[in-house]
């Protein structure tokens, strides 16, 4: 199965069965010392975009806000195996969703779901029926939804582990945070460390 490096704030790091190496806005942490074959970048702010922290393979495909929503729609994309979905993010003060994006990836038999910077989204209400295993949600309540409307999304989107991410901006992590994020299938997981998708 994949496994998934969280490298703190909202960067993470996907590496499948069969080596494919995929990050996920790239800002903070540990963890860039694996060759990227995938970046996805959800919108241009600079705690989201920090593409000089990675080696690229010579093939290496760069994916952001600006390819996921070229055509006045959200893409799909099918490298190495990998599905890569743009959904719908943005509504809040400092996001919106013609420069925003989140990704539902479909790996390994596994569909997870980074929803970037963002706030309750229409598009929610069709991702149950997507059968999601992970959603992994922003909760700051500072740039972003807070823990209250992030835990309605969870609700709402119901996927089989929602994890709160992007809880203390400029830091890795909260866990006092986490721990109040009161969401069904709650599942907290810290960065620094690989965890085995499931």
């Amino acid at each position: 199965m994949a496994k998934l490096f969280y490298q703190g704030h909202g960067s993470f790091r996907l590496t499948a069965d069969d080596g494919t190496v995929i990050f996920i806005d790239p800002f903070l942490g540990e963890g860039y010392d694996k060759s990227a074959d995938i970046i996805l970048i959800t919108h241009q702010h600079d705690d989201h975009r920090q593409t000089d922290l990675i080696t690229q393979k010579p093939d290496c495909t760069i994916i952001s806000n600006f390819e996921a929503l070229e055509g006045g729609k959200h893409n799909t994309f099918n490298l190495h195996g990998i599905e890569i979905e743009a959904v719908e993010a943005g509504y809040n003060d400092n996001h919106t969703p013609e420069d925003s994006v989140g990704y539902i990836i479909k790996i390994d038999g596994l569909k997870l779901y980074f929803c970037g910077d963002t706030s309750k989204t229409p598009q929610m209400s069709e991702f149950a029926a997507k059968g999601l295993d992970y959603a992994f949600l922003c909760a700051d309540g500072i740039y972003n939804m807070g823990l209250e409307e992030a835990a309605e999304c969870a609700r709402l989107i119901g996927a089989k582990h929602n994890v709160p991410v992007h809880l203390k901006p400029g830091e890795l992590f909260d866990m006092e945070m986490a721990e109040r994020f009161d969401a069904p299938n709650r599942l907290i997981i810290v960065p620094g460390k690989d965890t085995e998708l499931n």
